[in-house]
């Protein structure tokens, strides 16, 4: 990915830092950790900092495609790994103060995979599915595409992290579910790349990474979340809880999503993402509620917090972006820090 625009102190200092190599570079990664520290301590929401989530973003893309020009050395380097904790406290407290919990009494998988469809269902945000099915303009949907694709162009990766994490029945059905998020071999129908196909068929560029720049801190915030909890091990039920989720909350709306594009006159070439979303994440839903999350609490009642916190989270974070989204289109406005040019 090439490297986006900085948008503060720390992202600054961040980026000059990446341009260099990282050798003899200890003392300047400490002062980046102070910087971050107090970035962190004074921000008035971490969740919502264009500084620190562009920087996080950019750290966590360390362990992705890369950022172009930077030596690859820096995805392990000490001082760098310790600035992503920094952020990453600060993030995760963020996180655990804007959700509230079920209560920790599920007793086996089937009674786990209850709680998190009722959590699901539950979930009273705006609903950007309809919006998108009903109102939404033809410029509005490339923005809705723009949004997602910060995370659907790399479809899958974050929750894969958590495969090694796993054993048994949950690592089963998390290669069950991940397969198919891949194309079953099939490179063409991997989802990633079948999003691919729905931006440039609204002639959009799908090239990761292409829209970072125009993206706020919340759409950045919705994938920080998910490496955040795939690259810890101690927050492996987090990710688990976030896909389960993830799943839940995925078929009708996709459904809904595909009827919008169609009531613009779009094809199967465009909608064919969603289409398939509609199918595979109705099994998917399934699977990891039951023996995904339902199969680790079992192994590990200990993580049975953490797996509610993940989907708690996911439902959280989709509804504060979904809100400041369509608040920005009912107002006749742009949701995008640099809006398209107009008429594109």
């Amino acid at each position: 990915m090439k490297f986006p625009s900085a948008r503060g102190p720390v992202s600054i200092f961040l980026f000059d830092l990446l341009h260099a190599g990282p050798e003899g570079t200890a003392d300047q990664t400490h002062v980046l950790r102070t910087l971050a520290a107090r970035s962190v301590a004074s921000t008035e929401n971490v969740i919502n900092d264009e500084d620190l989530q562009l920087a996080m973003f950019c750290l966590y893309e360390l362990h992705y495609g890369g950022l172009a020009g930077a030596d690859e050395r820096w995805e392990w380097n000490p001082g760098l790994i310790a600035v992503r904790q920094e952020i990453e406290e600060g993030f995760e407290r963020a996180l655990r103060a804007a959700v509230e919990l079920p209560a920790l009494d599920a007793a086996d998988g089937d009674s786990v995979a209850s709680v998190l469809f009722g959590l699901a269902a539950a979930d009273n945000g705006p609903s950007m599915s309809r919006y998108v099915a009903k109102e939404a303009s033809l410029e509005q949907l490339r923005e809705f595409l723009i949004h997602k694709s910060i995370y659907q162009l790399k479809e899958a990766d974050p929750h894969t992290w958590a495969i090694p994490r796993l054993s048994g029945r949950p690592k089963a059905a998390m290669v069950e579910i991940q397969a198919d998020e891949y194309g079953g071999g099939r490179p063409q129908r991997m989802h990633s790349a079948l999003f691919a196909r729905t931006m440039r068929g609204l002639e959009l560029d799908d090239v990761y990474g292409e829209y970072v720049d125009a993206v706020p801190a919340l759409t950045l915030a919705s994938t920080n979340m998910m490496s955040m909890f795939g690259l810890n091990r101690r927050l492996r039920g987090a990710i688990v809880g976030h896909l389960a989720a993830y799943e839940m909350t995925s078929s009708q709306p996709n459904r809904l999503y595909g009827n919008g594009f169609r009531r613009h006159g779009f094809n199967e070439d465009v909608t064919w993402y969603f289409d398939e979303h509609v199918e595979a994440d109705a099994v998917h839903e399934q699977i990891a509620g039951r023996d995904l999350a339902g199969g680790l609490v079992e192994a590990e009642p200990a993580l049975l917090e953490d797996v509610y916190f993940g989907a708690a989270a996911a439902l959280a974070v989709d509804a504060l972006l979904s809100a400041q989204t369509m608040a920005a289109w009912k107002t006749g406005t742009s949701s995008l820090r640099i809006p398209l040019p107009a008429g594109a």
